[in-house]
């Protein structure tokens, strides 16, 4: 029979390999580079007989997005292989390939620590230096499961038990069998770059009712230089971590007796959070939109009304009042659509835009908070506007413009995507259809890239999910942009149009900065804490040299104050560097130093936090700097700074 590899045609012999065929068609560097093959829609094995039915082969080489999650699952039995021979009474559940990496569950008779991975990479290395083969045999669920029970490893009985075909698969390398779909590489000498990164703890199952497993994290790549820089990344993110950098900067803290997922800001972390909720009241106000405000509470009946119990409920927090059921809001579209509602509207009154900074509650289960990132209780800069079919396309392009404009202003790049249908959802698919094509349109008309996100919509529309990019290249979901024709309809929303009829609207659900939690987690991260001079809680710290400069300090102090300029003066009885390094530590954007000299001659010396020293300054030159720097980011979409003192 003959095989098309690529450009060439080849002759294969019944019961030949996989890679046995492939090595007529590949020069050596090629062959080597090569850890699976597909033949039409199936991956594998370079060890697999070659199926009668193929007639073509593609490689997958190891640097390609198929074949690094090859090594990265591989490289999860490797780990599995490792922990048993470290830990024999430990259980192996499932090990997946992840972005970046891999994770194996475990149940042990103890959560595995960081301190564990020492010893486990060890074991693995000494196992890829063995360069055992991968091997695959077949099995049926009766034979796999006389081999799993032989180990004493119950949940992959469990796991065998819902396989719905009678076939399964066994791969072996060494002494180690695991049930396993696969493909897999060659042979564990093919793993060259991995490292083990962390442990967690997770339900068998993703069930809070089942047990508590230990997962051990890891990352793989193809290169050992790849591996390199991820790690490096990785440490950066640890310097960068929102919750390290806002206990140093005295940003916000967590509490036990407060509860999961509940922030308590502190002051300076407040005092952040109001300017930027200042900046976006007044950006809505200059683009249209009017400032509106809703209940924490409504009665059950309207959550049912709008799909939201049925939907969302597991989500939700409820309460009862006067006999009467309440549920606590996870969003705010509701008392907007009853805003709307309050009285006729015409064609002519439309578009309408309600906006606002509405504090909403989620019931995100306890194994995935996570600082500002993952919250309960949380603030969204919600909008929803409410608008005629015919003005559908610009009031999505305002949003997107609207978004361009903030991100740029943070210094964000974004990628975008087309979130469609998911499963569990409401409205008729006429409506889903105009919605999703709605979305479209308007970002080809402005030549905006996406990508489709299949499945992955709101309950009752689909959404452009922006997601934008921070200085470690890593993305955060935050803007989004829902399109929604199933609402209106069941809050019977109209409007009497040109014909004296009455017409459906049209609502779009929107948020530019997110949740302000999660914005200011991933703001924190991309800057390192040190936030631009317009956001920094403090812009200037004065720090004296001796107390025969307080009054002089005071005096600037003052001017400072009286520009709108966020300034504090360090007159403590501390030696200069150690004043210096203490406002490098807590990131403020300009040291105004006071000493002899510039007592003198009535100005400061002025230290930036990037450690340069822009020498003596008079006061007025350095009040204009200061200003000048706030406005700068601004210019670029229009906007205006936000003083706040």
């Amino acid at each position: 029979m003959n095989i098309r590899v690529g450009d060439q045609i080849v002759e294969a012999q019944a019961g030949q390999s996989v890679g046995e065929v492939l090595a007529k068609a590949l020069s050596g560097k090629a062959y080597k580079n090569t850890v699976v093959a597909r033949c039409g829609e199936a991956l594998l094995d370079l060890s697999a007989p070659l199926p009668d039915t193929c007639t073509e082969l593609t490689p997958i080489a190891a640097n390609s997005p198929e074949g690094v999650d090859v090594i990265r699952h591989s490289t999860a039995h490797v780990l599995a292989e490792a922990v048993k021979k470290l830990f024999p009474t430990a259980q192996v559940t499932i090990g997946p390939a992840i972005e970046n990496g891999f994770y194996y569950d475990f149940a042990y008779e103890r959560p595995f620590t960081i301190d564990d991975l020492e010893s486990i990479q060890a074991e693995m290395e000494k196992i890829v230096a063995a360069n055992h083969p991968f091997t695959c045999r077949a099995a049926t669920k009766p034979e796999a499961a006389e081999v799993f029970k032989g180990m004493g490893e119950e949940y992959k009985l469990e796991v065998l038990e819902a396989i719905p075909s009678d076939g399964v698969s066994l791969y072996t390398q060494g002494n180690f069998v695991d049930l396993c779909r696969g493909p897999h590489v060659p042979s564990t000498g093919f793993l060259k770059a991995f490292k083990l990164t962390h442990v967690a703890g997770a339900y068998w199952r993703g069930d809070e009712k089942r047990p508590m497993l230990s997962r051990i994290y890891g990352a793989a790549f193809a290169d050992p230089k790849e591996l390199k820089a991820y790690l490096h990344r990785l440490e950066e993110a640890k310097k960068r971590d929102h919750r390290r950098l806002g206990t140093q900067l005295d940003l916000f803290s967590f509490s036990d007796e407060a509860g999961a997922g509940m922030v308590i800001w502190h002051p300076k972390g407040a005092l952040v959070r109001t300017i930027l909720e200042d900046f976006e009241r007044k950006e809505h106000l200059r683009r249209g939109y009017g400032i509106v405000q809703g209940p924490q509470l409504l009665k059950r009946d309207l959550w049912e009304r709008s799909g939201h119990y049925e939907n969302y409920r597991e989500n939700m927090y409820f309460t009862e009042i006067d006999e009467q059921a309440y549920g606590v809001k996870p969003m705010n579209c509701l008392s907007h659509m009853l805003i709307y509602k309050s009285r006729l509207r015409s064609y002519r009154d439309l578009p309408l835009r309600y906006f606002e900074l509405g504090v909403v509650h989620r019931h995100e289960k306890s194994g995935v908070l996570h600082g500002l990132l993952r919250v309960r209780q949380f603030t969204q800069d919600d909008a929803h506007i409410i608008c005629r079919p015919d003005q559908l396309q610009d009031e999505i392009i305002a949003i997107i413009n609207f978004v361009k404009d903030v991100l740029d202003l943070f210094g964000f790049e974004f990628e975008a995507q087309l979130s469609t249908r998911p499963e569990k959802s409401i409205g008729s698919d006429e409506a889903w259809e105009l919605a999703t094509s709605a979305l479209s349109q308007a970002m080809q008309a402005i030549d905006m890239p996406f990508t489709i996100n299949e499945g992955d919509g709101a309950f009752y529309g689909p959404k452009i999910d922006i997601k934008l990019k921070d200085a470690l290249d890593r993305r955060w979901q935050c803007a989004t942009i829902q399109c929604d024709f199933t609402l209106p309809e069941r809050f019977d929303l109209t409007y009497t149009g040109q014909d004296g009829e009455k017409h459906r609207p049209v609502m779009l659900h929107r948020v530019v900065l997110g949740a302000v939690e999660r914005f200011m987690g991933v703001l924190i991260e991309h800057t390192a804490g040190a936030f631009p001079t317009w956001l920094a809680p403090v812009q200037a710290r004065i720090l004296t040299v001796t107390e025969a400069h307080d009054a002089h300090a005071a005096l600037v102090y003052e001017r400072l104050r009286d520009a709108g300029i966020r300034v504090e003066a360090d007159t403590r009885n501390e030696k200069l560097g150690y004043k210096v390094r203490e406002a490098q530590l807590e990131k403020v954007p300009y040291m105004l130093v006071i000493g002899d000299q510039e007592l003198e001659q009535g100005g400061v010396n002025v230290r930036l936090r990037s450690g340069e020293n822009l020498g003596l300054k008079g006061v007025d030159e350095v009040i204009q700097a200061i200003l000048d720097d706030c406005q700068a980011p601004f210019k670029r979409g229009g906007m205006r700074y936000i003083f706040c003192q």
